[in-house]
């Protein structure tokens, strides 16, 4: 493992009832960085960042955090770990301060120094006016940002957040962002997984993206997009056989959903313009690529057990 590396997986499994939840996978999260697991349900994603933070043991391959074996560390390792959990796991019996106080006895923290930094941390996501109420009085979005506050009560080395947006509303969603664009700016490590592919695109330095327990691909979100489906996509809306027929004979990949066709060009505005002067009664689109694209095309738009 490199000394800028602050996760280091090497055929890295874990299997559920003779199942791989994560069948080998090889990543590393460099010091400084956001790094992102994405995926649809059950491909892995909670899996490997539980066993980065210790809570599963690995069945197979190397896993190692700050240079120290997951197996043989976890201790070493979980006192420089902090981890936003997907579910709001606050003591309901409780206030705010109360929240980060007694959970800073898990790090031993002395009082003093666990009550300047709980101020801190108050401050920095907005809720110093909120110390003194119940955790049952606050919002979705200001639970969140508790969570957060929480995890970096010992001043974590890597922060691990699974899901940390998930169930939020747009505005407290970017709140959210803005705190782990701050901490990122500050040099924090941070490991990250999500279903929103803006979120990915807006925080992750690298992602991967995992299928079935497997790494699909992995890479800068920009550059996925453009090595993967380009820089922009035609829509199409109330297509019949003649667009795809079109399509086909002029060799343009492209997606059907129920409603729509989705043309994947390098050559996006000469085939726009070509389409439009065709077809397109029920109207086209030339948009933007975006990583919700690539992950479409990579993972498949059907549901998945």
């Amino acid at each position: 493992m490199s000394a800028a590396n602050v996760v280091y997986a090497e055929g890295l499994t874990k299997k559920f009832d003779g199942l791989a939840a994560v069948a080998g996978i090889d990543f590393q999260v460099g010091r400084g960085e956001c790094f992102g697991l994405l995926g649809p349900n059950g491909a892995g994603k909670t899996t490997t960042v539980r066993m980065a933070a210790c809570f599963l043991p690995p069945d197979g391959g190397r896993l190692e955090v700050f240079g120290l074996p997951v197996e043989a560390h976890p201790r070493r390792i979980k006192a420089r770990l902090g981890v936003c959990s997907q579910e709001d796991n606050l003591d309901p019996d409780l206030n705010v301060l109360q929240n980060l106080l007694v959970y800073s006895r898990y790090f031993d923290i002395d009082r003093r120094t666990a009550r300047v930094r709980a101020e801190e941390l108050l401050g920095f996501v907005g809720l110093a006016g909120r110390r003194a109420s119940p955790v049952l009085q606050l919002s979705g979005g200001m639970k969140r940002r508790l969570v957060i506050a929480r995890s970096l009560i010992n001043r974590p080395e890597l922060l691990i957040l699974d899901e940390p947006t998930t169930g939020l509303d747009p505005q407290a969603r970017h709140q959210v962002w803005d705190y782990i664009l701050a901490l990122k700016a500050g040099g924090t490590t941070s490991l990250l997984t999500t279903h929103y592919m803006e979120e990915a695109a807006a925080l992750c330095d690298r992602i991967i993206i995992m299928d079935r327990g497997r790494i699909v691909i992995e890479g800068r979100p920009a550059e996925l997009v453009r090595s993967v489906v380009g820089e922009r996509v035609v829509e199409i809306t109330g297509y019949d056989e003649a667009e795809e027929r079109f399509l086909r004979e002029r060799q343009l990949y492209f997606e059907k959903t129920a409603r729509r066709l989705l043309v994947f060009s390098g050559r996006s505005e000469e085939s726009f313009a070509e389409i439009t002067g065709r077809f397109c009664r029920g109207g086209c689109t030339l948009r933007m690529a975006n990583l919700e694209d690539v992950f479409l095309k990579l993972t498949g738009r059907e549901l998945k057990e």
